[in-house]
């Protein structure tokens, strides 16, 4: 050995004697594995003497196992059975009534009924990356407020919400007639663009995906403030960014709302990414000065011990049901009553190219009476959904 330390041959020999002990551990856990897999009744004595040997590695694998079975179950979409579901939604009906600030927080849940997927079911987005499995876009033009978005809007209108907090890039909540004030979009809002540079900064809000050419960290939408000539930038908060923007994250709002809020209904969320946001759970306070908490989902979630009540349903299966026992009217969705036409802000001339996505249009169905052949400029805004024409319910399946 040289005065330095082991020479070069020598770290070579510790080097082959270290990777030989590492294949024969991984060749040992392979064996063990295999046996794990077989039933003790056709277990072989030798087989038995090496689980004995192996003790250390049987633990390791049944922790690992069991790791498995548990995140398997997590991913499980469960049903409570109808008169089960009927008898929660009666408990939630009682929760909403006597409550005296209701915070609803939403997520990708709500949307799947106007196609958009959502991230962690079956045939979520994640769920299919992590199969190495394609994921196809969907056309969000010829989304829709669903039963629930729509619910949810009566049930602001009526003041029995006092606001919703939403994971949804969607812009569902404000197609719903649900006013401004009453939103919180965390994650931002794919008909929205805004100038920063101008004081306060200036929305655009568009009849298409203003995203197109948007991404992680990369945000200008190649377009320009009318006012300043800055670019523009769209609203949406990826995955590793913190989101800034005033408006239409609408922050200031949310943690109002959650510092008021006696009762949080979540409706379609895992709730993975809304559990890191402790402004939203009132963590600073007591356990028992924290608002009751209603959750409405198919799979687990994380905040689900803590929750006064799970209801495992479709979240418009679910709606259905609370508006009926209610005795609240669902307004139906009608594009020529959508107040994103009349917020939106038209391209300028040589802007007509600066997009491919498709653009909403009003012409799927007849205007209401009273409104055919009316201007865009005329459609009524927000305030304006629960009159006329709203109340005839939508035609949904009910739970049967």
């Amino acid at each position: 050995m040289a005065a330095g330390g082991p020479s070069r041959s020598e770290r070579k020999a510790a080097e082959r004697v270290r990777r030989l002990r590492e294949e024969q551990q991984r060749e040992r856990l392979r064996q063990v594995s295999r046996i794990l897999r077989k039933a003790a009744a056709e277990r072989s004595a030798e087989e038995g003497r090496l689980l004995a040997e192996s003790e250390d590695l049987v633990t390791e694998l049944q922790g690992r196992s069991r790791r498995r079975e548990g995140l398997k179950r997590r991913q499980q979409e469960v049903c409570d059975d109808p008169e089960e579901l009927r008898r929660k939604v009666r408990e939630l009906a009682g929760a909403v009534r006597s409550a005296k600030y209701l915070v609803v927080y939403t997520g990708a849940g709500i949307s799947t009924a106007a196609s958009i997927p959502d991230y962690r079911g079956p045939n979520g987005v994640w769920t299919l990356l992590q199969k190495g499995r394609s994921v196809r876009a969907a056309d969000l033009s010829e989304a829709e407020p669903t039963l629930t978005h729509m619910s949810i809007a009566r049930l602001h209108e009526q003041k029995l919400v006092q606001h919703v907090v939403s994971q949804n890039c969607d812009g569902l909540h404000l197609r719903s007639g649900l006013p401004r004030t009453a939103i919180s979009e965390l994650h931002g809002n794919m008909y929205i663009e805004v100038c920063t540079a101008c004081t306060p900064n200036r929305e655009y809000v568009r009849v298409f995906d203003v995203t197109e050419r948007t991404a992680l960290h990369r945000h200008q939408t190649g377009r320009a403030c009318h006012k300043c000539g800055a670019q523009l930038r769209d609203t949406i908060v990826h995955f590793g960014e913190r989101g800034t923007l005033g408006q239409p994250l609408n922050w200031e709002a949310a943690t109002q709302a959650a510092s008021k809020a006696d009762t949080i209904l979540c409706l379609g969320s895992s709730l993975k990414v809304l559990k890191k946001y402790p402004r939203l759970w009132c963590m600073t306070k007591p356990p028992s000065r924290r608002p009751k908490l209603y959750i409405v989902n198919l799979q687990w979630t994380p905040k689900d011990d803590w929750a006064a009540l799970k209801l495992h349903g479709k979240c418009d299966d679910v709606m259905q049901l609370l508006m009926d026992e209610l005795g609240l009217e669902i307004p139906p969705y009608s594009r020529w009553q959508d107040p994103i036409f009349s917020l939106a802000t038209p391209l300028r001339a040589g802007e007509e190219g600066s997009h491919t996505r498709k653009s909403l249009c009003r012409s799927r169905e007849e205007p209401p009476p009273g409104d055919r052949g009316a201007p865009l400029s005329s459609a009524p805004v927000l305030g304006g959904w629960f009159g006329r024409g709203c109340t005839k319910r939508t035609k949904r399946k009910k739970v049967t």
